[in-house]
């Protein structure tokens, strides 16, 4: 493995998940702001290294591997502490949901590659419009300024949570014909 910027930014972002946990839980008023700021910087190293493996050409195995379980586990762990702190089931369903979907996906995709058809599968314009919903409707609720902020954090995670299921049939529609065929590869 050659370490790249990429790489080294996707290995910063999960170093910062412990991080982001702590500050959130620590006793102090200014707790959510900081919080919600190391998850924005988290989130905002996703878009960074993916951009600079682009365009400096740096792509490799381990980043297309070590990106997305970093994403993965970084939205995980906010959508866990957003639900302990709401603790109400219009935010625990979303949770849920969100976090169901990425285990469907994942496994969808390790499976169609199993069997050669990843790019039948690929990312759509539906779950990049979720995924940045999804990370604003996180960010406003971690940080929780006021009602307005906690209620404008509420709209963008439903957003979110329609296109989770959109993009969620997409994937399992375009998969529908190799998950039915009864005949086995």
């Amino acid at each position: 493995m050659r370490l790249t910027i990429p790489n080294i930014l996707s290995l910063l972002r999960l170093l910062l998940i412990p991080v982001f946990v702590v500050v959130y839980y620590l006793p102090y008023s200014w707790s959510p702001f900081a919080a919600a700021m190391v998850f924005w910087v988290a989130g905002f190293t996703d878009w960074l290294d993916g951009m600079l493996a682009r365009k400096l050409g740096q792509m490799s195995r381990f980043g297309a591997f070590i990106d997305p379980v970093a994403d993965k586990v970084l939205v995980a762990s906010a959508l866990i502490l957003i639900t302990d702190h709401y603790h109400s089931i219009w935010v625990t369903i979303p949770a849920v949901t969100m976090i169901a979907r990425e285990i469907i996906i994942s496994a969808l995709r390790e499976w169609m590659a199993e069997i050669g058809k990843r790019a039948s599968v690929a990312v759509s314009w539906v779950g990049k419009v979720k995924t940045l919903s999804q990370m604003f409707a996180l960010w406003v609720l971690i940080w929780r300024y006021d009602d307005w902020m906690v209620w404008l954090g509420y709209i963008s995670l439903y957003v979110a949570t329609f296109l989770t299921y959109w993009s969620m049939a997409q994937y399992l529609v375009a998969a529908k014909d190799d998950l039915l065929n009864e005949e086995h590869h």
